[in-house]
């Protein structure tokens, strides 16, 4: 019998983040939830897939490193324009719609 090759799952979750629907799919899913915790983690694992390295997302939201570190921490606490520019930059952008009722 032959063993395949294993994959990890960061590479796996990675590659399927940057697909723009998916990586939207994704984010929309968690916020449905209201957790901005686990929202803005969710965030900086796609702007690691579909921009690369923080560096990069730095200069294409004209934020300094830490303070994108800060802002896309667990705990961080980003504002609405904020999160507007990382979203932009990973190719993405905030929409609001009705919600479903009962």
């Amino acid at each position: 019998m032959t063993k395949k090759a294993s994959r990890s799952f960061d590479k796996t979750s990675k590659e399927l983040l940057e697909n723009p629907k998916v990586a939207a799919m994704y984010l929309e899913e968690i916020l449905a939830d209201g957790d901005m915790e686990l929202f803005t983690a969710a965030l900086k694992d796609v702007a690691d897939a579909r921009v690369g390295s923080m560096a990069s997302l730095s200069k294409k939201t004209h934020l300094n490193r830490e303070q994108l570190y800060k802002i896309l921490s667990k705990k961080g606490n980003p504002r609405l324009e904020t999160l507007a520019k990382v979203l932009h930059a990973v190719g993405l952008r905030i929409s609001v719609t009705p919600e479903a009722t009962v």
